[in-house]
């Protein structure tokens, strides 16, 4: 009797941060875990929003979209089971949005919010439109057949909510995808909950993220919320606070931190928009918008999309505009993202102020740029800046025990740009650490 294959094939994440997309076959059955935008490739063709893609031809044609057969939305008969999204960042879920919608999208009931929030703020996107995809949400303790493929979800922490590893049982033995985790986060249980599962299938390989290679920085949020506490806590006047929208455990942070030091934390339209349709997720412990020490800070435009106008409308007592957080600066922090850098022009910081950078460091060229020019903008207004920030991916040493306990016998490294650093520090694994190339098989 001829032995039936299972196999992974990595069409992104390899050499790169982000663009996960990893197709596992076993027998006749094709599931795709995570089908995310490789912002490296993108940025290599694109500036948006004036160069920007216009079909899904174009995409392909320069290897940001891999060219794969039975998948995408011009197809009439899908080849393709399901595909299993592992969380809401964009490096692992923005190209959902060309699959074709007689294939399942499989994610966790907090991601799916996540997802359907993000469409609705952006507008006609083509790489990133949610609509008519048939999701199928879980949660942990769920498990899902596909064929006789059996799936278990079990959920780890990471920088945004509704993150989750995948124990996928094969013909050929179990196979663990981590997704991206930590175990320095907000919540290390949930990771620890995956480890002791991930041990007990005993798998025959692990695909899992390695970012964290190089530049390691050690920290728990709940250092991070000191570090900031002690930060808000001397400042005189604004403190402009740049953090991803999605990431509530730092809005849970500068919440806890602003009313600590009798401040008010403004969030924007686009966080509040997320903030309210995550009110639906009763496992996420949030303050409401309607909280005394929150604002809704409006940008300066001349015209709102109908979902900004939503919020301004269900909260309009607590909606602020800049010449409002002008008057009150030692009574606010406000979340600023780089392109709102323009609204200082009005605010005009007072002396004692501050920038508080709390997400990634840049990382790339062009990252470098915006990130020169946001220097010029913090020397202009007379804003030191600070940087206090919880990496929402694994750290070497931690990683290196996890995968000790997890002995799997083929270690897949991906979503880095140091697999060969990985590959050294792991040498001495019971396991065979297996250095991927883009879009080729291997037999598991």
């Amino acid at each position: 009797m001829v032995k039936q294959k299972t196999t992974l094939t990595f069409y992104g994440g390899v050499n790169e941060i982000g663009g996960n997309k990893i197709l596992l076959q076993d027998r006749d059955v094709k599931v795709f875990f995570d089908f995310g935008m490789s912002f490296a490739l993108k940025k290599q063709y694109y500036s948006p929003p004036f160069l920007s893609p216009k079909s899904e031809k174009s995409l392909q044609e320069l290897g940001i979209l891999p060219k794969i057969e039975g998948i995408y939305i011009d197809e009439k008969s899908p080849e393709i089971d399901a595909v299993f999204i592992s969380h809401a960042h964009m490096d692992h879920s923005a190209y959902i949005s060309f699959i074709n919608r007689q294939i399942p999208v499989y994610c966790g009931e907090t991601a799916k919010i996540i997802l359907q929030a993000s469409s609705e703020m952006r507008r006609a996107d083509l790489e990133f439109n949610v609509e008519n995809l048939t999701f199928k949400p879980f949660r942990t303790g769920d498990s899902i057949t596909i064929d006789h493929l059996k799936i278990e979800p079990i959920h780890v922490d990471h920088s945004v909510p509704g993150a989750y590893c995948f124990i996928i049982h094969t013909t050929n033995g179990a196979v663990v995808y981590t997704g991206d985790f930590r175990a320095h986060g907000a919540k290390p249980e949930m990771t620890s909950d995956f480890v002791e599962k991930a041990k007990e299938a005993e798998p025959v390989a692990v695909v899992t993220e390695a970012t964290n290679m190089t530049g390691a920085s050690v920290a728990s949020e709940s250092e991070v919320e000191n570090k900031l506490n002690s930060i808000v806590g001397q400042a005189d006047g604004i403190v402009l606070a740049d953090f991803a929208y999605t990431d509530v455990d730092r809005f849970n942070s500068f919440y806890r931190i602003a009313k600590k030091n009798e401040r008010c934390l403004a969030v924007s339209l686009k966080q509040a928009h997320l903030l309210n349709a995550l009110r639906r997720d009763k496992g996420l412990r949030l303050p409401n918008l309607n909280d005394e020490n929150v604002l809704i800070f409006r940008k300066s435009k001349k015209k709102y999309d109908n979902w900004e106008n939503q919020i301004m409308e269900q909260y309009s007592s607590k909606i602020v505009d800049v010449f409002e957080v002008s008057k009150r600066q030692c009574n606010a922090v406000l979340a600023m993202s780089f392109y709102d850098l323009e609204e200082l022009v009005e605010i005009q910081p007072e002396a004692g102020s501050c920038y508080i950078l709390s997400a990634s460091e840049p990382f790339n060229e062009e990252m470098e740029i915006d990130f020169e020019r946001l220097i010029n903008w913090l020397r202009r207004y007379g804003l030191p800046q600070y940087h206090a920030h919880v990496s929402g991916h694994i750290m070497p040493l931690q990683l290196k025990t996890i995968l000790k306990e997890i002995k799997a016998a083929k270690i897949f490294p991906i979503h880095t740009e140091n697999a060969e650093l990985f590959a050294s520090f792991m040498r001495d694994l019971k396991g065979k650490v297996i250095l991927t190339e883009k879009e080729k098989q291997y037999t598991i």
